[in-house]
């Protein structure tokens, strides 16, 4: 199992026996008592002969096809072990109420911070927290029409912006071994920790396995191919809670992720980057690189997204243009904002442009979705 094909030849039979068994035990064709009873000892006996056939000069196709039989199978043991337990609840962990009580004070500290406009304070606690509660309906509307409503559902796109802040606070460490396994415990720590306090959805979690994972390898100074991390954090996602499937966010975040893993590359790459300096200022290419990521999520999204409710964000490529870029400054401003109130050292300055940010973001998704 070296390449991201022996990866994707695992996540995909399992992802495939979750969604099979989500189908079967919802549609009460298994019988609850003896299909556990058939799948666990097919597991075993399977289990067996891929663990024999591995090293003895077995064909790889052989070893690779009982491999994925082995992980269908483990997929469909997943789903009934979730149908099982469903509805016994499970005891809440300290870090779990620790996490609600950080999302409380968090909210709080957002509120008391004097932004000019009134509708900043809850824009910002949606990126951060959320929470969309104190959004305007007419807001919320407008991130609809406009084709931005991803905006407003955390992802991993809110997720990336705290690894970058991260990532950038960590590097004047240095990158000795020991200052390495400090800054990687905190930033999973931190990226972790953050997930649970906004609830854990799904499209949070697939961004920190994606982070985890990456880490981990950079750690172990092994292959970080996006291509292999992918299928990873989607059998351990489905392992851990296999019902989140059958989620549209769930569903919509591996597209977009699978559409920027397999397409975005290729696209990427029809536009050369020019060396040193020109290459990193180049406007014309930061143009290229937003619209083919934008290009490359909706090739794989846009049919379920039709498929669900058969509608289609015609401006989508000028949404995300102008969107993601403003999101992220929207983010890193609001960061900044709340950790320097919180030490009483906040700038006016900063808070006015932070709400700024704020209202260009809206302003801007408003003429979107008038078009």
């Amino acid at each position: 199992m070296r390449g991201a094909g022996d990866f994707a030849g695992i996540g995909v039979p399992f992802a495939a026996g979750v969604a099979a068994g989500s189908l079967l035990f919802a549609s009460g064709i298994c019988c609850p008592v003896l299909f556990p009873s058939l799948l666990v000892l097919s597991l075993v006996v399977l289990s067996a002969y891929s663990y024999r056939r591995f090293d003895s000069g077995t064909p790889v196709l052989e070893v690779r096809t009982s491999f994925a039989i082995l992980f269908l199978l483990a997929g469909l043991f997943c789903s009934l072990n979730s149908v099982l337990t469903d509805g016994i609840p499970l005891p809440e962990g300290p870090i779990a109420r620790l996490a609600g009580r950080c999302q409380e004070r968090l909210k709080a500290a957002i509120d008391s911070i004097p932004y000019p406009s009134g509708t900043t304070a809850p824009m910002v606690k949606a990126l951060l927290t959320g929470d969309r509660s104190g959004l305007d309906p007419s807001v919320i509307q407008i991130f609809r029409d406009s084709g931005a409503s991803h905006i407003l559902a955390l992802s991993g796109l809110h997720l990336g912006v705290i690894y970058l802040i991260l990532t950038r606070l960590c590097r004047p460490l240095g990158n000795s071994p020991a200052t390495r396994r400090i800054r990687y415990s905190l930033i999973v720590g931190a990226c972790g920790f953050y997930a649970l306090m906004t609830g854990a959805g799904p499209s949070i979690v697939r961004a920190f396995l994606f982070i985890l994972f990456f880490e981990t390898a950079r750690l172990l100074e092994r292959d970080r191919d996006p291509r292999r991390i992918l299928p990873a954090a989607l059998t351990v996602q489905l392992a851990l809670k296999p019902e989140t499937i059958t989620t549209l966010g769930f569903q919509l975040s591996y597209l977009a992720t699978a559409g920027i893993v397999l397409v975005y590359p290729r696209l990427e790459r029809l536009y050369p980057k020019a060396e040193g300096l020109a290459g990193k200022v180049d406007p014309m290419r930061r143009i290229w690189e937003g619209a083919v990521l934008s290009l490359s999520c909706q090739v794989f999204t846009a049919p379920l997204v039709w498929l669900r409710f058969h509608t289609f964000p015609k401006y989508f490529l000028l949404t995300n243009l102008l969107a993601l870029p403003l999101t992220s400054a929207v983010m890193v401003l609001s960061v900044s904002t709340i950790a320097l109130s919180f030490f009483g050292a906040c700038p006016p300055l900063l808070v006015s442009l932070d709400d700024g940010a704020v209202q260009l973001l809206v302003r801007c998704l408003g003429i979107i979705s008038s078009m």
